[in-house]
C-alpha cells in the first residue's frame, strides 16, 4: 500500500479547514440576519405582534400587510419578526442551560468516579431512556408553558447529552500527566477540575451545542403546535404555523408558510454553524 506523503496529508486540511470556515460563516451570516431582524423589528413594521386590523382578516399579502394578516386579524410580518426574539431566546438560553447543567454533573461523575459516577449516570440513563420529544411533552405539561419553564424543558431534555460527553473525556483528561502533577503539587479537586480538567473536556460541547439549538427551536416549535408552549396571541413560529395550518387547505399559504421557512432557515444555520465547528476540530487533529 502506497504512504501518503505529508504534503498530502497538509494539504487535505487545509482544505478541510476552508471548507469549515465556509460553513461557519455561512451559518453564523444566517443566524445573525435572524437575530437583527427580530432586535429591528419595530423599524421594519409598523404594527405590533398582537395588534389587530379590525378591517380584515385572512387579507392576503398587500402594500398594508407584506404578508397579510392572519385568522385574528394580526399582521403575519410583524409576527414573524418578533417571534424570532421569543424562538431564539428560548433556544439558546436552553442550550446554554443545558450546557452548564450536563457539564457539571459529567465533570463530577468522570473526575469523581466509584459510586458517584454510577448514581450520577443511573440518573442520566432514566432521562435518556425516553424519545427527547416525548420527554419534552413529558416535561412541558408537568411544568407549564411559561417562558422559563420552555427553557427549563429544553435544558432537562438535552442535559443528559452533555453529561455523557462531558464525563467521557474527562475520564481520559484525568488520566493525564498534567492532572497528576496538578494533584501532586498540592492542588485542591476544585482548583484540578477548573483549571485543568474542564478546559480539556470542552471540545465536544462546542460541537455539538449549535447542532443542539436548532433541535431545540423544532422542539419549542413543536410544542407550540401542539398546544403545550407558546400560545396565541403570543408571536412565535410553531404557533403561527399552528393557527394557519387549516388555511393551507383553503389556498391562503400566507398564515402558516413564513414562519415554517423562517423556523428552517433558523435550524439551517444553527446545522451548518455545528458542522463547520466539527470540520474544523477534526482538521486540526488531521
Amino acid at each position: 500500500m502506497p504512504e501518503v506523503m505529508p504534503e498530502t496529508v497538509v494539504v487535505g486540511a487545509a482544505r478541510a479547514g476552508r471548507f469549515a470556515t465556509v460553513l461557519i460563516v455561512t451559518g453564523s451570516a444566517i443566524l445573525a440576519v435572524v437575530a437583527l431582524a427580530a432586535i429591528v423589528a419595530p423599524l421594519l413594521t409598523g404594527w405590533g405582534p398582537t395588534e389587530i386590523d379590525p378591517l380584515g382578516t385572512l387579507v392576503p399579502p398587500g402594500p398594508g400587510h407584506p404578508l397579510g394578516t392572519d385568522a385574528n386579524g394580526m399582521d403575519v410580518w410583524s409576527r414573524l419578526l418578533y417571534a424570532g426574539r421569543l424562538d431564539l431566546g428560548i433556544a439558546v438560553a436552553g442550550v446554554a442551560a443545558a450546557v452548564v447543567a450536563g457539564t457539571a454533573l459529567g465533570l463530577v461523575a468522570g473526575y469523581l468516579g466509584g459510586w458517584v459516577d454510577d448514581v450520577l449516570m443511573r440518573v442520566v440513563d432514566v432521562f435518556q431512556a425516553f424519545p427527547t420529544f416525548i420527554l419534552a411533552l413529558a416535561v412541558a405539561a408537568l411544568v407549564g408553558n411559561g417562558t422559563g419553564n420552555l427553557i427549563a424543558v429544553i435544558a432537562a431534555v438535552n442535559a443528559p447529552a452533555y453529561a455523557r460527553l462531558v464525563r467521557a473525556e474527562v475520564r481520559t483528561v484525568r488520566e493525564s500527566s498534567f492532572v497528576a502533577a496538578s494533584v501532586t503539587s498540592g492542588a485542591s479537586t476544585f482548583g484540578v477540575l477548573w483549571r485543568h480538567v474542564l478546559p480539556n473536556s470542552l471540545t465536544p460541547v462546542r460541537v455539538i451545542a449549535p447542532l443542539n439549538a436548532g433541535w431545540a427551536m423544532l422542539t419549542l416549535a413543536g410544542l407550540s403546535f401542539l398546544g403545550l408552549g407558546v400560545t396565541v396571541p403570543a408571536a412565535e413560529w410553531g404557533a403561527m404555523i399552528s393557527l394557519g395550518s387549516p388555511d393551507v387547505v383553503a389556498g391562503r399559504w400566507w398564515t402558516s408558510v413564513p414562519p415554517g421557512l423562517v423556523l428552517l432557515i433558523c435550524v439551517l444555520g444553527f446545522s451548518l454553524l455545528g458542522e463547520g465547528l466539527q470540520e474544523r476540530a477534526e482538521a486540526k487533529r488531521r
